[in-house]
């Protein structure tokens, strides 16, 4: 008769599997010595007999101890491929809702290498900033540059009535001030990127949570 419990229930069972599993591999014993005068082997101080039926019993014991963590593990596997979650950025099995909040906190197969939005906004607002600030420094040597031709054409002590012969200047500094092209709007798509990120990673993790405390799995 096949049993229910919720995924939750399932997921903690499969945990405390790992470490039970794995301390009665360490504690179990099943080669010893023994010689043809002696009644009990080497180690465990016990008839040959006996050693042998403690290692057969500890081997099955292990192998139903595996057998139940991979029931358990196959039925959450399957619970989370079948079962939908809502975002708001759409509709995910659970499945893929746990690879994808992975892969946004860069912890999935490949780390960091595949957090793509994260990349993608440290790329569009590194450049913005470094854009700007060349920007910025080719416009101050612009004004520089300007002002010593405004010097050169009125003279530190003259004043000139007519402003014909600044028109130069200015038009100089129009014609070779740098601006910054942003065609995409940067900040926004790197704002829009992260609030992205952080909505999906707070819907993902309460839905998670809510799906396995409310679906049952069979094993």
């Amino acid at each position: 008769m096949a049993e229910k419990m919720l995924v939750t229930q399932a997921l903690d069972e499969r945990d405390l599997l790992v470490g039970k599993i794995t301390d009665k591999i360490n504690k179990a014993s099943f080669i010893d010595t023994i010689k043809p005068n002696e009644d009990k082997v080497f180690e465990k101080r016990v008839s040959r007999d006996e050693f042998a039926k403690n290692a057969e019993s500890a081997y099955q014991q292990i192998q139903d101890l595996i057998d139940r963590y991979q029931k358990i593990d196959a039925a959450i596997v399957a619970s989370n491929a079948n079962t939908m979650i809502k975002t708001s950025y759409g509709e995910y099995t659970v499945a893929g809702a746990i690879a994808l909040r992975k892969r946004l906190k860069s912890t999935g197969t490949f780390n960091s290498d595949a957090n793509f939005e994260y990349k993608l906004m440290m790329k569009i607002e590194s450049d913005l900033q470094k854009m700007i600030q060349f920007a910025e420094s080719k416009n101050k040597q612009l004004q520089g540059t300007a002002e010593n031709m405004r010097l050169s054409i009125l003279g530190k002590d003259s004043k000139v009535k007519d402003d014909k012969p600044l028109e130069v200047v200015n038009a100089y500094v129009k014609e070779n001030t740098t601006e910054v092209v942003d065609p995409l709007d940067a900040q926004k798509k790197a704002d829009a990127l992260k609030e992205k990120r952080d909505t999906l990673l707070t819907e993902l993790d309460t839905q998670i949570k809510v799906s396995n405390a409310t679906t049952f799995v069979e094993i």
